[in-house]
């Protein structure tokens, strides 16, 4: 496991498939408590506990195992405090290109710089992994929008209507940004 201190509070882990078991229950509280204060990443309220580990178990799991997906976990002390996912599972004509998914910072640990760290972190193993091209897409108006900005990320266009509000009938536009490295 490799452990690096990214602040005096957080420490920042490229989990391991054979490490992730022991991290799985943390996760899940982490997207539980993401998506309960709003966060659209996929998943709509009601939410519970179980389908945020199941996402972990059936989406995430098989990724890691296979070596195309990474999970970077941000902690404080035994508390998961967020996590972002590189995923590299991408078609042969695109061995450069990896996806930015999930970037999760837990409500009681956000405007600390945690988000940025984790991108930065991804960044750089992105380019452990000859990956030269990230996308991503969020939420139009989220707050990750301007972080993914000032992180160097470029607007490509925005999608209307792309995915439900976690708590309304309504449908929210994402943004659909790119980074070379």
């Amino acid at each position: 496991m490799q452990v690096s201190t990214i602040s005096a509070k957080f420490t920042l882990e490229n989990c391991t498939a054979q490490q992730f078991d022991q991290h799985i229950d943390g996760l899940a509280g982490l997207l539980h408590a993401c998506v309960k204060a709003g966060a659209s990443i996929s998943f709509i309220q009601p939410f519970d506990i179980a389908a945020a580990k199941a996402f972990w178990q059936s989406k995430v799991r098989p990724g890691l195992v296979a070596g195309t997906r990474s999970v970077l976990i941000a902690r404080v002390g035994d508390i998961v405090a967020g996590s972002v996912q590189l995923d590299c599972d991408t078609p042969p004509n695109q061995p450069h290109r990896a996806e930015v998914a999930k970037l999760l910072v837990h409500p009681d640990f956000r405007r600390q710089g945690l988000a940025k760290k984790l991108m930065m972190a991804l960044e750089e193993l992105a380019r452990v992994k000859n990956r030269s091209l990230i996308t991503l897409d969020t939420r139009t108006g989220d707050n990750a929008e301007p972080l993914y900005t000032a992180l160097g990320y470029k607007t490509v266009g925005t999608i209307p209507g792309f995915a439900k509000d976690p708590f309304t009938d309504t449908f929210d536009a994402t943004t659909i940004m790119y980074k070379q490295l």
